[in-house]
């Protein structure tokens, strides 16, 4: 027989601990399940050894990745529905997991558990990985002993963000590919075109027409100041860098993106749905309406709108409707406000605010969609342009010394 200490939560939520003595660790776990107890913890006082092979320099991975994340969640929820103890369960997808870093974090989750701290005390030690809605779910789910709900939600969450970033990339993969190859062909032609004809016309001594000064004039200063240029561009990146990274800058950054033309459109829909999904998926799983609004307002995406969620919050605190706190901040539209004031009304403001969210996501599809077909016809003209540019540069001149030559030619 072998001693094991569980904790662990009954039917009605309520922390349970103690001891209990079984011949294996699986009868343990099978004679807390017939006491109907979500185990959270049971511990044999062993320990595991890591010959988990780690990887070094810059080959290394820092971040866990929205699939990672997504299978993690997955993984855990089919091993919390099945009856596994959740530190047996950590323990079990750190030895399997392929990503180093989320398998090193589980890792020092477990550590946690085995200290007796709980569950989402220990992925809260780990915000990089995990955000604060998906800690508050977990809590939440321990709290009440439906933790598989919880990750069920979670996992619904993060499928529905890494579907809006893959739209998102996805419609700005042309525009960039586009951009990307006028900028290289404006270099080449700076630095190696316009010079060649630019000794072509000197070894000739016409006058030049205008556009075709222009060109060269902009050449001759690309290659004597570029590398100067490139120093100064470098040093004020890093400068707006600095300051983007500040609270102040970081704000003053997140409202300006919300101005670009076409671009400020989509992040504020994207960020107004954000926030309707999580508020919905945090109120259906009973958080209460202030402590949702602050973990939300961390969640958003954007700090210019996560400020208006946290007047929200204040509003509510002073004894406002949500609506009407939502109608002040000035960013939702009257049917959205309409919306969620027939939520609040008939207390279904979470389904309300899950429409909200849908509506919001057909409004991003749509943008996206304009976004592809007004960027297009921009970029034709852009490029339009700087053809006609470089052609009556280039080739007015060579027009010039023809029209020249044949008049020299008629003389004789």
């Amino acid at each position: 027989m072998s001693d094991f200490t569980y904790q662990g939560r009954n039917t009605d939520g309520d922390l349970i601990k103690g001891n209990i003595s079984a011949p294996s660790y699986q009868s343990a776990v099978e004679q807390l399940q017939q006491q109907q107890l979500i185990i959270t913890r049971l511990e044999e006082n062993t320990v595991r050894n890591d010959n988990r092979q780690k990887t070094t320099g810059f080959l290394r991975k820092k971040n866990v990745s929205a699939e990672e994340l997504i299978l993690f969640t997955r993984q855990l929820y089919a091993l919390t529905k099945a009856g596994v103890p959740i530190l047996r369960a950590i323990r079990g997808l750190a030895e399997s997991t392929t990503s180093e870093v989320l398998g090193e974090c589980l890792d020092k989750i477990a550590e946690s558990l085995v200290s007796g701290s709980d569950l989402s005390s220990a992925f809260r030690r780990h915000p990089k990985i995990f955000s604060p809605i998906y800690v508050s779910l977990l809590q939440v789910g321990e709290n009440t002993g439906q933790l598989d709900s919880a990750l069920k939600r979670l996992i619904v969450h993060i499928e529905s963000e890494r579907e809006t970033r893959k739209r998102m990339k996805a419609a700005m993969r042309y525009p960039l590919m586009v951009i990307i190859a006028m900028s290289a062909a404006m270099v080449v032609i700076t630095l190696f075109v316009i010079p060649a004809f630019s000794g072509v016309f000197a070894r000739l001594g016409a006058e030049l027409p205008l556009p075709t000064r222009i060109l060269i004039a902009v050449s001759d200063f690309v290659q004597m100041h570029g590398f100067t240029l490139l120093v100064a561009l470098f040093i004020a990146g890093a400068l707006t860098r600095v300051y983007v990274r500040s609270s102040e800058g970081a704000l003053w950054w997140d409202k300006q993106k919300l101005r670009i033309p076409i671009l400020g459109s989509i992040f504020e829909r994207i960020a107004l749905g954000r926030f309707a999904r999580s508020f919905a998926m945090m109120m259906a799983a009973g958080v209460p309406v202030l402590q949702s609004l602050q973990t939300v307002a961390e969640s958003v995406g954007n700090r210019y709108i996560s400020r208006a969620v946290r007047d929200m919050r204040s509003g509510i605190e002073r004894g406002d409707r949500l609506t009407n706190t939502a109608a002040a901040t000035g960013l939702f539209t009257p049917l959205v406000l309409q919306m969620m004031a027939v939520g609040e009304e008939t207390g279904a403001i979470d389904r309300l605010l899950d429409e909200v969210a849908d509506f919001y996501d057909d409004e991003i599809d749509y943008e996206l969609k304009q976004l592809a077909d007004a960027i297009e016809p921009v970029l034709l003209v852009f490029m339009a342009v700087l053809v006609l540019v470089l052609a009556l540069g280039v080739f007015l001149p060579i027009w010039d010394l023809g029209s020249v030559a044949t008049g020299s030619s008629s003389g004789r």
